[in-house]
């Protein structure tokens, strides 16, 4: 169903005394089938954060009759919100703030608050919860500290790894990958049974040699294991001998059956050598127990891919992996970095295509987003810093590239950091966040759509979806 069909659908229905739409979900408060929600720093001098909003069907924040300004999601409190993890098929998202280190869930069905978590250290760089909001995932560069909050347990795990700064958890919730800046090395965290509780609980020497840490120590309850140990053993102590595959790892995306976790290798522009894809299997690392499958890593070598252009940010979509990056380039005499998209067949693990895109930050997170009209979306931070910049090209920080004819739109002109992108599906549109302010673009052609009912007060810093059909709907941090 279309999202004009959906609307009038839930309006009939709503006449009828039924508040149920698409996908048996319920009507909201707001009535309205169509939200994009806006996290908004500072929107007044008595609030730090607020969730707006915007009906994406007519581009207003008001009813469509004007009778009530604005619509809000009730009881939010955190602090410079700066990602929504949006997750539409349970009608939930969950909210980052990054001046009070709160993480917050939303209702979608209630547009109100349901619950924060507790037990996290101080503020985190990188974070995510499982779609059954079961365990949630942290770093906190700051503290040295990777934090996996897991509620079977009543608890929380805090492992010590200097310089741990993201995390990456695959769609299915099973599987969580955490990352170490500067580093070449990959961890991920595995739940103990009662046994390995007792077998772990005298120590470091008990523990198994990929261990890095177990909490808590004298009855651990989860370990943190390196994915490929310096001593080239496995969790289970046997020696598999194969060299080191990583470069720089910044996080890991997955395949659509989950089996293999594509660990991006930030290469040249985090301080490497060689950017790269890495193909690991998915299945001894997870971390629900008796569900692993094999010993990780297993022998012989890890694939690696080579990316040319660079990979900090990757976006799986069927068999191929789009993976965006920042390519070492010279010049007006200068060393610099410019915006690189490169097409990666999965069927073939080979780069079919490359072209330029906006330039960012490099090793920085990018934004990504498939949406209508077979295009994707790009949004960079320091847009003006790269090659384009020091060269006079267009240098906007928002990228349209079409899937179907491999042509790059470069959004003009620059508003600013591109730090959040919502695709409204079946309405052929996108809402960013860039330089602060809410702006509508159109996925036919790239040409923007009139967003003067749509922006804030304050600074808006992320958009969700939050009526999108799945939650593939959801920007690639």
């Amino acid at each position: 169903m279309s999202a004009a069909a959906a609307l009038i659908v839930a309006a009939v229905l709503a006449g009828c005394g039924t508040t149920t739409y698409f996908a048996g979900r319920t009507l909201p408060p707001s009535g309205i089938a169509n939200r994009v929600l806006v996290a908004i720093q500072n929107p007044n001098i008595l609030n730090k954060g607020a969730l707006q909003i915007m009906d994406a069907y007519y581009d207003i924040r008001s009813s469509y009759n004007g009778k009530i300004p604005t619509f809000s999601i009730s009881g939010y409190s955190g602090a410079l919100p700066i990602t929504i993890q949006n997750l539409p098929e349970q009608q939930t998202g969950a909210v980052y703030g990054s001046g009070d280190g709160s993480f917050t869930i939303i209702n979608y069905a209630t547009e109100a608050v349901s619950g924060k978590a507790s037990g996290l250290n101080g503020l985190s760089s990188s974070i995510f919860a499982t779609r059954s909001e079961a365990y949630t995932f942290a770093a906190n560069q700051a503290s040295h500290m990777f934090t996996v909050l897991d509620k079977s347990a009543n608890g929380g795990y805090s492992f010590n790894l200097p310089g741990v700064y993201r995390v990456s958890v695959n769609p299915g919730g099973s599987v969580a990958l955490a990352f170490v800046q500067n580093s070449n090395y990959v961890y991920y965290p595995r739940k103990l049974t009662a046994a390995q509780t007792i077998a772990y609980s005298g120590g470091p020497s008990t523990w198994p040699m990929a261990a890095v840490d177990c909490e808590p120590q004298n009855a651990p309850g989860w370990c943190l294991f390196q994915a490929q140990s310096p001593d080239n053993t496995d969790a289970t102590g046997n020696y598999y001998g194969a060299p080191l595959a990583f470069d720089r790892p910044v996080k890991a995306v997955f395949s659509a059956d989950g089996g293999t976790a594509y660990v991006l290798n930030c290469g040249p522009e985090c301080g490497g050598t060689t950017a790269s894809v890495s193909l690991l299997p998915a299945a001894p690392m997870i971390f629900l127990i008796g569900q692993q499958s094999g010993l990780f890593p297993t022998t012989g070598n890890i694939t690696n891919i080579p990316v040319p252009g660079g990979a900090s940010n990757a976006l799986a979509d069927s068999s191929t992996l789009y993976v965006v990056g920042q390519q070492l380039q010279q010049a007006q005499g200068q060393t610099l970095f410019g915006g690189n998209l490169s097409v990666l067949n999965l069927s073939t693990n080979q780069v079919t295509s490359s072209v330029s895109i906006s330039d960012g930050a490099p090793g920085a997170v990018s934004r990504m987003i498939v949406a209508d009209d077979n295009t994707l979306w790009i949004g960079m931070t320091k847009c003006t810093d790269g090659v384009r910049g020091a060269t006079g090209l267009p240098d906007g920080c928002l990228t349209m590239y079409n899937t179907s004819t491999n042509t790059v739109t470069l959004l003009e002109p620059y508003i600013g950091d591109a730090t959040g992108i919502a695709a409204v599906t079946g309405l052929h549109k996108i809402y960013t966040a860039e330089g602060g302010q809410v702006y509508i673009y159109s996925t036919v052609d790239g040409t923007a759509i009139d967003n003067q009912y749509v922006t804030v007060t304050g600074v808006a810093y992320d958009v969700a979806y939050m009526d999108a059909a799945s939650d593939s709907d959801n920007t690639v941090y």
